[in-house]
C-alpha cells in the first residue's frame, strides 16, 4: 500500500498557525475484470444487508454509479445528510470523508453507519481542533458560533449553527439581519465569501481546504484568455482572487446545476475534479475544462482532487459490508450536543427552500482581481 503526505493548515486560535501534515492512503487500481467483479460484489452485498450506498461528488466515478444503480445518492453534504436520515434504510455506507458519516450518525444514531475507509479525513477537519477551538469560543462569548459541515462532531456539538456550502449565505445572512455578531469556522476562504455577500460581523477561524486553496488566479486568468466564451464555476472554498473571475459561485450541486441549465459549450470549474464525473453524465455535450491549481512549470497543472476523498474505493465497500469495519461511533453527550445546530440547519432550509435554488451568477461584487 502506498501513501501520499498532505501539508495542511493548522491554526491554533490566538492568530498563530503552523504547517501540520498527515497521510493518505491510495488505493490500487483495479483491471477492468476486477472492477466489473467488486461492483458486483458490492451490489450483492447492499442487498444482503439491507444498506444504502450515499456518495460525494467528489468520489471515485464507479462509487458513485454504484450509489445509484443501487437505489442510493450521488450529492453535496446537505443532501447526503438528508437523504441518510430520512431513506428507511437501517445501514448507511457514505462514501465520502469522516465528517459526513459522523454527521448520518448525529442524525441518525439507531443506524449504523460504515465508511469505506475510517482514515479518509478532511484538511479542514484536521486544522480546527476541538479543544483550541473550544478556547477560540470562550475567548468570544458575545458571538453565535455557525460551522461549516466539515469539522468533527466534538467541533459541531460547540456550534449554533452548522451550515453547508449550499445554505451558508442565506443563514448568515439571516442572522446578520438578527444584529447577530458570528464566529465562523473553519474554512477562511468561504468565511471572508459569505462577509462579502452578506456584510455580516464575521470572527474568523484560519482553516483552509487544501484542493481548492490551491486554485491560482492568475492562472485562471490565463486559461479564461484561450477559453473566451467559457462560463466560469467556482467553489467559495476557493481564494478571492479566484472567486472574483467567477459567472457562478456555488456549492457542487449548484456548480452542477449550472453546467446542465447552461447556455454555454464551455465550463471551467473551480472545484475537486471529482465532481466531473456527474457533471459528463447528465451534461453530456458540454466542455468541461479544470481550473489551474499550478503555474506552467509544474508538473500537475490542474490536479484539484481531495487525497482523502480518493481513498473511497469499491473494495472498501466490500470490507465495510463483509467485515464491519469503518463503523462510525459518535458518543453521548456529543452526538445530542452536535445534533441541535445541524436540525437547527434543517429546518431552516425546509422553511426557506427558495435559499437553496440558484447559486450566485455574475462576476462577484466587492472582492477586486487577482
Amino acid at each position: 500500500m502506498s501513501q501520499v503526505q498532505v501539508e495542511y493548515s493548522l491554526p491554533a486560535g490566538d492568530g498563530s498557525e503552523r504547517i501540520a501534515r498527515a497521510w493518505a492512503r491510495v488505493p490500487l487500481v483495479p483491471t477492468p475484470a476486477q472492477r466489473a467483479e467488486q461492483k458486483a460484489r458490492a451490489a450483492a452485498l447492499l442487498e444482503e444487508h439491507g444498506a444504502v450506498l450515499v456518495a460525494h461528488f467528489y468520489v471515485d466515478g464507479d462509487i458513485q454509479d454504484l450509489a445509484l444503480e443501487t437505489g442510493g445518492c450521488v450529492a453535496d453534504s446537505l443532501e447526503m445528510a438528508r437523504f441518510g436520515r430520512d431513506h428507511p434504510a437501517t445501514t448507511l455506507v457514505v462514501a465520502g470523508v469522516r465528517f459526513m458519516g459522523e454527521t448520518a450518525k448525529i442524525l441518525s444514531p439507531h443506524k449504523r453507519i460504515l465508511a469505506p475507509d475510517l482514515d479518509a479525513t478532511c484538511s479542514l477537519d484536521l486544522g480546527c481542533p476541538p479543544d483550541a477551538f473550544a478556547a477560540f469560543c470562550d475567548a468570544n462569548p458575545d458571538r453565535t458560533v455557525v460551522v461549516y459541515a466539515n469539522t468533527s462532531a466534538a467541533v459541531k456539538a460547540r456550534a449554533d449553527w452548522m451550515v453547508t456550502s449550499s445554505c451558508a449565505l442565506a443563514i448568515v445572512r439571516h442572522l446578520a439581519e438578527r444584529g447577530e455578531k458570528i464566529l465562523w469556522a473553519p474554512d477562511r476562504h468561504l468565511g471572508a465569501y459569505i462577509a462579502s455577500e452578506t456584510g455580516a460581523d464575521m470572527l474568523m477561524w484560519n482553516g483552509a481546504c487544501v484542493v481548492h486553496e490551491e486554485f491560482k488566479g492568475i492562472e485562471l486568468e490565463l486559461l479564461r484568455a484561450e477559453h473566451p466564451d467559457a462560463r466560469v464555476l467556482v467553489h467559495p472554498e476557493a481564494p478571492a482572487s479566484v472567486v472574483a473571475q467567477a459567472h457562478v459561485v456555488g456549492s457542487t450541486s449548484q456548480l452542477l446545476k449550472a453546467v446542465i441549465d447552461g447556455e454555454a459549450s464551455e465550463y471551467i470549474i473551480a472545484t475537486d475534479n471529482g465532481i466531473f464525473h456527474r457533471m459528463a453524465q447528465l451534461a453530456p455535450g458540454k466542455t468541461l475544462i479544470e481550473a489551474p491549481t499550478a503555474g506552467s512549470s509544474a508538473t500537475c497543472k490542474s490536479c484539484a482532487h481531495c487525497p482523502w476523498m480518493a481513498m473511497n474505493d469499491l473494495a472498501g465497500v466490500i470490507d465495510a459490508l463483509e467485515q464491519g469495519t469503518g463503523e462510525i461511533l459518535v458518543s453521548e453527550p456529543v452526538r445530542a450536543r452536535a445534533l441541535v445546530p445541524i436540525e437547527r440547519m434543517l429546518a431552516f432550509v425546509k422553511a426557506h427552500p427558495e435559499s437553496l435554488v440558484a447559486p450566485a451568477h455574475g462576476f462577484v461584487p466587492h472582492l477586486g482581481s487577482a
